[in-house]
């Protein structure tokens, strides 16, 4: 998870009298986009601000297995292991235990519910997670189709 945060200390800002008073900026969040999206003018990579950095953090943790991160082995959901279990209510359940307990690790949101449906005729499964983003107030979901290709 490659988030940059950036830091809200205070700025101190004269008006004409002379007084000084501090003003602190807002703590906004940055994220790569993993799909390389160029910007028409920039010619250079498109970042993610705010509410879509988060979402895209939110997604490549429960997309990361375990021991794919150096020196975090234990962070997370391990999803590829349950696709290819069999397509029943357990295997759905324990999705669902993987993806809470890989979320409460991030601290930028508050967890308000899981779900995951099988897709038995397209070999796939969905994942719905409802959250909210602590910092600016925001309930939002992400969902992503996970597919077993053989």
């Amino acid at each position: 998870m490659a988030t940059i945060q950036r830091t809200s200390s205070p700025v101190n800002i004269s008006d004409k009298t002379g007084n000084n008073s501090n003003v602190s900026r807002k703590k906004g969040y940055s994220d790569l986009d993993l799909k390389l999206t160029k910007h028409p003018f920039r010619k250079d990579i498109t970042p993610l601000r705010d509410d879509a950095a988060v979402k895209n953090a939110v997604k490549n943790l429960i997309l990361t297995n375990f021991f794919e991160r150096p020196f975090q082995p234990d962070l997370g959901s391990n999803l590829r292991a349950l696709l290819f279990e069999p397509a029943d209510s357990i295997t759905e359940l324990a999705m669902e235990d993987n993806i809470k307990k890989v979320l409460i690790k991030e601290p930028r949101i508050k967890v308000y519910g899981v779900s995951v449906v099988d897709k038995p005729n397209d070999n796939s499964y969905t994942v719905t997670i409802k959250f909210k983003i602590k910092q600016i107030d925001l309930q939002t979901q992400v969902s992503v189709v996970l597919r077993r290709l053989r």
